[in-house]
């Protein structure tokens, strides 16, 4: 698809129904156009995760998502040998009376026995959009690993040779913070720090999301948000939460934020349960 300028990103976004500003659109286009990954870093469920996904609709390419966490390592983001299947071949063989051993060893490493993980999934599909999500979760061996990877999008198997994409996906990295990511990385992508939503933004990401919601729960809603962002809280709300909230209300029937209704609903905008102590003590919630 070919995308001309970043106010046409900002159209085709809004289509399917997410509302980016000029910056993140900016940093979006050029990341297709240039062939660089994004990083998006930012507080949690401010839309950096749904970008992806939405980037992936708009392109009609399969999202293919990384989850990092503590202790991922190169091989459960690459690639493994279905040894099991393997086992059954070499048992099929043995009956069938194959008893070649050069053979056998080529047969058990060929292709067909090779669970690709998402990586090589990304590499050896045209086109993708591959999410490697909270880069911050992983240790920092495999940021090392990850940052080889996107250099030249080449992967090289042992008992196969070297797979090298044709087209190399469209990568969107991200990021919470937890901890800092090495330069080396930040360097290789084009950065965007992803803010809360502003007033109005919030305002319509509420309306397009949820069209039965009313204007008038959607402003409180997101100025009530906006509030909550503004206190010492373990975890704020994000847009993620706000849309949660909102349709927990709309379920019980809600057409404007009641305290009562507000204050029954806020586990779906907070969770931590010393947030929610903190905020049904302040008063924050009589003031929507």
């Amino acid at each position: 698809m070919d995308i001309e300028s970043p106010e046409k990103l900002v159209e085709l976004l809004d289509q399917h129904a997410y509302l980016a500003d000029q910056g993140l659109a900016t940093a979006a286009f050029l990341a297709l156009r240039m062939g660089r990954p994004l990083f998006l870093e930012g507080e949690a469920g401010v839309g950096k995760t749904e970008l992806a996904k939405t980037m992936a609709e708009l392109l009609r390419a399969p999202l293919i998502r990384l989850q990092c966490y503590e202790g991922l390592d190169a091989a459960q983001a690459l690639y493994d040998w279905d040894f099991a299947r393997q086992l059954l071949h070499l048992k099929a063989a043995e009956a069938a009376g194959v008893h070649d051993v050069s053979r056998l060893e080529g047969e058990i490493y060929d292709r067909r026995f090779l669970i690709a993980r998402p990586l090589l999934r990304a590499i050896e599909t045209q086109p993708a959009v591959l999410l490697v999500d909270e880069i911050d979760r992983a240790d920092d061996e495999f940021e090392a690993f990850l940052l080889e990877v996107l250099s030249d999008f080449t992967i090289s198997i042992p008992e196969l040779g070297t797979i090298r994409a044709e087209r190399p996906p469209v990568v969107v990295v991200t990021s919470n913070r937890t901890r800092e990511v090495h330069d080396a990385l930040k360097r290789r992508c084009l950065y965007h720090w992803l803010e809360h939503p502003s007033f109005d933004r919030e305002v319509a990401i509420l309306l397009r999301r949820l069209p039965e919601c009313t204007e008038a729960l959607a402003r409180q809603v997101a100025r009530t948000a906006a509030r909550l962002r503004e206190r010492d809280l373990v975890k704020p709300p994000g847009i993620a939460e706000t849309l949660d909230w909102t349709e927990a209300l709309l379920t019980l029937g809600a057409r404007d934020l009641d305290p009562g209704l507000a204050a029954a609903t806020l586990g779906a905008a907070l969770k931590y349960r010393e947030d929610v102590e903190s905020v049904l003590e302040s008063g924050v919630l009589k003031r929507a």
